[in-house]
């Protein structure tokens, strides 16, 4: 006879039949437990051991499919534990899986594949290649990006994009004939090439040879440890770009369903690196202001692109006293996230999670500096590209396009229009000055400075500000970079503050963001597309300087003080120094 069955899975009170599997109770209330081997009626052995469980907190996991329901059965279906055993059984599976996609009649309707992507387990495959074993192959990776040559079509579009983008010559074909590969000239490895991780041979890749390190595993760790807060900051240009992996048209705003979807996944508290593109702005603008008293040094540069910095210590060190002291904005936001927001929430630093989503794959490197984060912990523990992000969402089945917008909340969460337009190249420059003319001036100036807009590689102004005539440059995109310095130092050129961005486009079109097939890109120019959403919210927004943000302003008054201050050099700003190119000899 049938009875009804109380237990609690996930914490919430559900009622079984006296006949079901937890499997079956559980897939009657809309909660998913993942199933491979089980076939209802014709195989229910368990063998998989996909659907493990936990069971009143008992440390033997078992099968959720042969497992009755019991009278106040409490089940965790997807903590850590869980989490960790069905990953490592779909590793050891995938480990036995000869993989032929391109070429299998269940390329689009695989149960298999649906679960490797859902608990972002790789292709175990892929780790012999490089071995003795198959010498022709070359895997590498820097902790940033990712090379695998087994996937490689030695189509050379890579190649051609490293040395059209930053004119650096990173990548080029190694060995000779059936053993030749495209990797690091010289058989250098990524992490001593010399690469300044600006993403653009990721995007030029038809095949996903290339490929940011992916690490999505360790945020759905961070989001199954009940000990740990995920606070999640988002860059301003994931907002424009985000929405391309859903099927958006290039160049739509999907801000809300960003957020939603962020709250979706169970991330407990979500920011915007906006707040702290403001703070960046009244940091580095009172840096420029005090430059422009003391006479230098000039020109001042900018710092909130991490493939710039690369660039800079690797190739021209002798620069680094222009350079402002400012983190980047993702650094301010971790900071503030492990300091002053811990306190606030009432948190132990050690046991916040700081992510970022950001549109650049150099992000990863920066984050991992030596000076980023203080007392044993780092400012940013995890660094997504909007990839990443799209991937996660997917993985979830988060119905993207159904979500309801929303806005995140609290004062690290509110930003102006010039916070917003970072995103785009010379939107750092025009955001400044939207602030330093002010200052200086003491009265109102003009909002627009659109001689600085547009993807001309390197755009030039001169400004009255307070009598004075400053000369300003923006410059994006590494091959530019190059021809900049060079032709600033051959001429004497004098600036006193120059915008630089690693990424041609500036973020938007950062090595983190979607990637556009070339039969389309070659039509349209997505920088473009993408930069005019960031106007379009800074042309609508109600505050349009970054002084003006009130959360901005409270924080000073609060916690830091005053722009500049000693807590302030403490905790947003940084150092640099000189690096080596090719530094590890074999």
């Amino acid at each position: 006879m049938t009875k009804d069955i109380h237990l609690v899975i996930n914490g919430t009170p559900v009622v079984a039949q006296s006949h079901q599997t937890i499997l079956k109770a559980a897939e009657a209330n809309g909660i998913h437990i993942p199933r491979l081997c089980y076939f209802e009626g014709i195989h229910e052995e368990g063998n998989c051991r996909v659907c493990s469980v936990k069971i009143n907190n008992q440390k033997n996991l078992k099968p959720a499919c042969r497992t009755m329901v019991e009278e106040g059965m409490n089940v965790i279906t997807d903590d850590n534990d869980v989490f960790e055993a069905v990953t490592m059984n779909l590793e050891l599976l995938a480990h036995k899986h000869h993989f032929e996609c391109f070429n299998c009649s269940r390329e689009n309707n695989c149960e298999f594949l649906d679960l490797l992507r859902e608990y972002s387990v790789e292709n175990e495959l892929t780790h012999l290649y490089g071995s003795h074993d198959a010498p022709c192959y070359f895997s590498d990776t820097s902790g940033v990006i990712t090379v695998d040559s087994s996937k490689c079509i030695l189509c050379g579009r890579c190649v051609s994009a490293c040395e059209k983008f930053t004119g650096l010559g990173i990548l080029n074909y190694n060995q000779r004939g059936s053993e030749t590969y495209v990797g690091p000239a010289l058989f250098h490895h990524m992490e001593d090439a010399g690469c300044i991780y600006c993403g653009k041979c990721i995007q030029a890749c038809p095949t996903g040879a290339l490929r940011e390190k992916d690490d999505i595993r360790l945020l759905e760790t961070a989001l199954r440890d009940p000990r740990k807060t995920v606070i999640v900051q988002v860059a301003p240009s994931i907002r424009a770009t985000l929405g391309e992996e859903f099927g958006y048209p290039i160049g739509t705003n999907v801000e809300g369903q960003m957020f939603a979807a962020l709250k979706k996944l169970g991330i407990d508290e979500i920011m915007d690196t906006n707040f702290t593109a403001d703070l960046t702005i009244l940091e580095e603008g009172t840096e420029f202001i005090e430059r422009l008293k003391k006479g230098g040094p000039f020109p001042m540069l900018t710092s909130c692109s991490p493939g710039w910095v690369n660039y800079l210590e690797l190739y021209h060190a002798d620069l680094i006293p222009n350079l402002s002291s400012c983190k980047s904005p993702q650094q301010m936001a971790g900071a503030l996230i492990k300091t002053y927001y811990a306190k606030e929430l009432k948190l132990d630093p050690k046991n916040i999670v700081s992510v970022s989503i950001m549109p650049c794959i150099a992000k990863k490197e920066e984050a991992r500096r030596d000076d980023m984060g203080r007392d044993g912990y780092k400012d940013v523990d995890i660094v997504l590209t909007t990839r990443e992000l799209a991937r996660l969402i997917r993985r979830r089945k988060i119905d993207f396009k159904s979500l309801e917008p929303m806005q995140p909340f609290g004062m690290l969460a509110s930003y102006t229009g010039a916070g917003n337009i970072f995103g785009a190249t010379g939107g750092v420059m025009e955001a400044a000055l939207r602030t330093v003319t002010e200052v200086l001036e003491e009265h109102p100036t003009p909002i627009d400075f659109k001689e600085l807009r547009g993807n001309q590689d390197i755009k030039e102004a001169t400004y009255m500000i307070a009598g004075t005539p400053v000369r300003v440059a923006v410059v994006h995109g590494g091959y530019a970079i190059g021809k900049f310095i060079d032709d600033m130092k051959k001429n004497e050129k004098k600036y006193h503050f120059v915008e630089i961005m690693g990424c041609t486009g500036g973020c938007i079109n950062g090595g983190g963001q979607p990637i556009v097939q070339a039969k389309i890109a070659e039509k349209i120019d997505i920088r473009a597309l993408r930069a005019n959403v960031l106007y379009q919210i800074d042309h609508d927004a109600p505050l349009r300087k970054s002084h003006e943000n009130p959360f901005v302003k409270a924080l000073y008054d609060q916690f830091l003080g005053s722009p500049n201050s000693h807590l302030s050099h403490k905790l947003l700003h940084t150092h640099y120094h000189k690096r080596e190119a090719y530094a590890k000899i074999f």
